[in-house]
Parts: C-alpha cells; structure tokens; sequence
C-alpha cells in the first residue's frame, strides 16, 4: 500500500510505494532532499516527522539518537511510512531540474596514480551526455542489484568523459575488480548524478571558502574547483577560497601537483596539504596532524565562511562538530559529503 507524503515548508506532495524510503520515493517524483551516504550514517537527510508514522529502518545510533527520534526526527534515507506523513525538511531545488538516468559507459582509460588509487575515465555513448552540478556522484550498477557510489571527479564544462578515483580497499568486490581485472572497452553501466555536494550561492560578497577533503574525498571537491575557476574566467566574481587536503602519506596526495599548480595559476587559492603519518621517505616540511584541526589552527572565526568537507566519517563528523561548536561557523554553511568503504558482500549504497 502506498502512502503519501507532504513536504513543508514547500507544499509538495508524491508518494511512497512499497519498499521505497521516503528519500527513494522523493528524489524518483523530482524532489531533491538533502542526502549524502544513503545509508543511515552520515545524518545529511535527518529531518522532522510532523505527522503520521515511520519505520525508522536500520541506521548508525550514533546518528539518529533515541532523544531525536522522541522529538520527531527521522533519517529519511532509512524511514519508509507506515501511514501518510507530513515531514519538514529544506529541499534542493537545483537539482530539480535534472534528470537521473540509467546509462551504459565504456573503460576509456585506467590510471594508477597511487599505489592504491586508481583513475577510471568512463566513455558515453556517442549521443549521451550527463547533465549534472559539480561535486554529485553516480553508481555503479553491478549483479544482483548492488551498487557502488563514486563521486565525480571532472567538472560539468569538461564531460568528454566521466573521472573516477578509485581506492583499492581490502574486501571490496568491485575496487578488487577496478585493480585486478578491469581492462580498457569494458562496459559499465551507472545511474546517476545523485547526491546534494555542490556549491551554494554565497550570502554575502565577502563570504569564504574552506574546501576539506581527506583521501579520494579531493574527486568531487576537483570537480567543485575546476567549475568555479572555469566560471572565474568569465566574470570577476572571486571568491576567497582554501583547500585542506588531508592524507596519511605523500603518496596519497595523488594529485598534489594539479592542487599546487591551482594556487600558482589562481591568486584567490591557497592550497594546504597536511599528513598525518608522513614517512621519513617522505622528506615531508608540511603541515601534520589532523586535517580539521589544521583549520582550526588558522581560524578562529569561521562566521564568514561556508566549509565543503568530503572524505571519512570520523573527519567529517568531527569537523561538523568543532567549527559549528568552537569557531562559529553556521550550522547551514557546512556542505559536506561521506566516503564510506563498503563491504564485500554489503547491498547498501556507499562511497568507496
């Protein structure tokens, strides 16, 4: 039996069919909710069940406390109705107008450019193009009815083809493939773009940027950047903009030479690499530690600024928490974006 939904403040209606979550049915009748993970752990698609009831499905507790549920709160990405519902909850509209579609690609070109990171550029056919805002994903549909997430990597102005980064985790049955037996004019096919990680209009002239990525997290936020400098070259507009690019090692800064040659081609760009377990190879004379908290070490006030974080949970929570908490960014100025390795026989939806 379906059930209908109503979204406030907007006043639209759609449905929910048996078996789909109320982000699921959304996001298929047009209306783009705030999600990142779509698996219960990153909180993006938290919102208020104003009236009816909900199955709650299955998500971290960390993310949907026993306290918030009492107060209303659902994950809408693991909620599916129990009867009709009205929720509360902010809409993207810019991603309205774009159609998700199901399309097939072709292996054009597999680059190792890290021991475990591997860049997968995907070919459309010759009549297709994806239509899509820097920084959103696609999935990458495999047997059984499985998916991978992976974030796009190339900007929207430079579509020729579509970039993958891929790591190489332990366990995980398509990464394993990607590195071991994926070839040149193999077929693939995804869905996409998907996902609510894209730039937001400033709300005021003197507004900064904090770009935070840890790992392959750096895929949508180059994707964010070559649009914006792209843009840059046709008008004056030029935001103050920093990136933190955290990793353990210098290899894993796999494309630390494009981010550098950014902040020289780029004067309102500074690029800030920082390891967190630099080897004595390395001959690293960088920034170490954490890279949230080497933002926390450069500003004290980040009531001007919107913060764009993408990469591991831990990082992303943790830095959510202290520039909210400590340094005054506004709660609604941190767009961020959840990498999470997905397990060798897991059927939900992750990053990897």
């Amino acid at each position: 039996m379906s059930h209908q939904i109503i979204i406030q403040p907007s006043g639209h209606v759609f449905q929910v069919e048996p078996g789909e979550t109320i982000l699921e049915a959304a996001l298929r009748e047009g209306y783009s909710l705030p999600y990142g993970c779509r698996n219960g752990s990153c909180g993006i698609c938290k919102g208020k069940i104003i009236q009816g009831t909900v199955d709650y499905g299955h998500y971290s507790e960390e993310t949907l406390t026993e306290e918030e549920k009492q107060a209303g709160y659902a994950l809408f990405c693991c909620a599916s109705p129990l009867s009709d519902v009205v929720i509360e909850c902010h809409e993207i509209s810019a991603t309205k107008d774009i159609e998700i579609k199901t399309l097939p690609c072709r292996v054009q070109k597999l680059e190792l450019v890290a021991p475990d990171v591997m860049i997968v550029s995907l070919k459309l056919p010759t009549n297709q193009r994806l239509q899509f805002l820097a920084g959103q994903y696609i999935d990458i549909l495999l047997k059984e009815g499985k998916r991978r997430s992976f974030s796009l990597a190339n900007a929207p102005h430079d579509d020729e083809f579509l970039q993958l980064h891929v790591r190489n985790y332990p366990g995980g049955a398509f990464t394993e493939h990607v590195f071991t037996q994926m070839k040149v004019k193999d077929m693939l096919r995804f869905t996409g773009p998907l996902g609510s990680f894209f730039l937001r209009e400033a709300p005021a002239d003197d507004t900064a940027i904090i770009f935070l990525a840890s790992g392959t997290g750096f895929a949508p936020i180059k994707s964010i950047l070559e649009h914006i400098f792209y843009q840059e070259n046709n008008r004056n507009e030029k935001r103050k903009i920093t990136l933190y690019w955290g990793a353990r090692t210098k290899a894993d800064l796999y494309l630390i030479d494009l981010a550098q040659s950014w902040q020289q081609q780029h004067g309102n760009f500074t690029f800030i690499p920082v390891l967190s377990e630099p080897l004595p190879s390395d001959n690293w004379h960088g920034r170490t530690g954490l890279v949230h908290e080497a933002v926390m070490q450069d500003h004290q006030n980040l009531e001007k600024y919107q913060v764009y974080a993408c990469g591991a949970p831990v990082m992303v929570k943790a830095a959510y928490h202290d520039f909210t908490g400590h340094r005054n960014l506004p709660k609604d100025a941190f767009f961020s974006d959840v990498f999470t390795p997905s397990a060798g026989n897991t059927q939900v939806n992750q990053k990897s």
